[in-house]
């Protein structure tokens, strides 16, 4: 089944009879699909792009070793560690705008062809979702996230290979880089005014400090805990996201909904970049930011508050 992406996130209209839902827009399967921001395409449509030519795939699987086994035809290996590094002495921080060009040229990742990422699947979507975010930092507006991720290809039986792709490098632009994010200040700024709600997309048992590697456990107060993997549903062989009304349904009952500021976080940036991803590109929020620092930096200040369990202060 072809995969969908909301009204208002695709500029084209699908040019393939029979691939889109009745009353919703769909992007091209040309090759060359121009979208307003990162979208999600399906197993079946990135089939039906590659026949007409080559697609720029990126894998940002964990482990370089299953990207040497097998990987789809034409995908390049980025491990989403090299986009991060410490800052002043707290770690997985951004880099700046010229090193994600420098990096991004260096591998051959285009700025004006589409680009699909991919990452193992259901567990590890937020890799995935954390490089679109970046790019869509950049203004790509060429950005799509394989739904289901490499488990949903693989178990389909469609073709993987080990052969590397001989790409040239290209000439990534290094800005304006403005990735939709949130600062320490944002956050602590949201807490005394309520201008903002926070979002922790964090497992449940990490919300509620029962778990967790940082100093603290817990989570900042007044923080919604919405689970990054509940957005997701079984769909044949994989893990996909669910349909638009259920995921506005999910998060509308939390209070999360799109006349709110929204700052989203987790413990480094990642599964809050997929929580970003759903409200920002697949539901169409408008003001969804991703607190860089997130769990990492909180829990190591031991002036900011948190809570435990269902709130309690502490």
């Amino acid at each position: 089944m072809i995969r969908r992406l909301l009204a208002g996130v695709v500029l084209s209209a699908c040019s393939m009879a029979g691939c889109g839902q009745a009353g919703a827009p769909r992007p091209s399967v040309s090759p060359a699909p121009a979208i307003a921001r990162p979208g999600i395409v399906s197993t079946e449509e990135l089939a039906a792009w590659q026949t007409r030519g080559p697609v720029i795939l990126v894998d940002v699987r964990t482990d370089l070793f299953t990207y040497l086994r097998s990987h789809l035809p034409g995908a390049l290996y980025l491990n989403t560690e090299t986009l991060r590094a410490s800052r002043g002495g707290i770690p997985a921080r951004l880099l700046d705008g010229s090193a994600y060009a420098s990096l991004f040229s260096r591998i051959g990742l285009p700025y004006d062809r589409p680009v699909v990422v991919y990452s193992a699947g259901e567990t590890h979507n937020i890799d995935a979702t954390f490089l679109a975010w970046l790019l869509a930092g950049f203004g790509h507006r060429q950005v799509y996230v394989l739904d289901g991720g490499f488990f949903k290809w693989q178990l389909e039986h469609r073709p993987v290979v080990t052969e590397y792709p001989r790409l040239e490098e290209t000439a990534f632009p290094a800005g304006p880089f403005r990735p939709e994010e949130a600062a320490l200040e944002d956050v602590q700024r949201a807490l005394r005014t309520g201008d903002a709600i926070l979002v922790d997309a964090r497992p449940p048992d990490q919300y509620a400090g029962a778990a967790g590697a940082q100093m603290r456990r817990g989570h900042i107060p007044g923080a919604i805990s919405h689970y990054w993997q509940d957005d997701l549903t079984r769909e044949g062989f994989g893990f996909v996201w669910k349909q638009p009304a259920a995921l506005r349904a999910g998060y509308e009952a939390q209070g999360i909904t799109p006349d709110k500021d929204i700052i989203a976080y987790c413990n480094s940036a990642t599964e809050a970049s997929h929580v970003h991803f759903t409200l920002r590109h697949l539901l169409g929020y408008p003001r969804v930011r991703v607190y860089v620092g997130s769990w990492t930096e909180w829990a190591e200040r031991a002036d900011l508050p948190m809570e435990v369990g269902p709130g309690a202060s502490r």
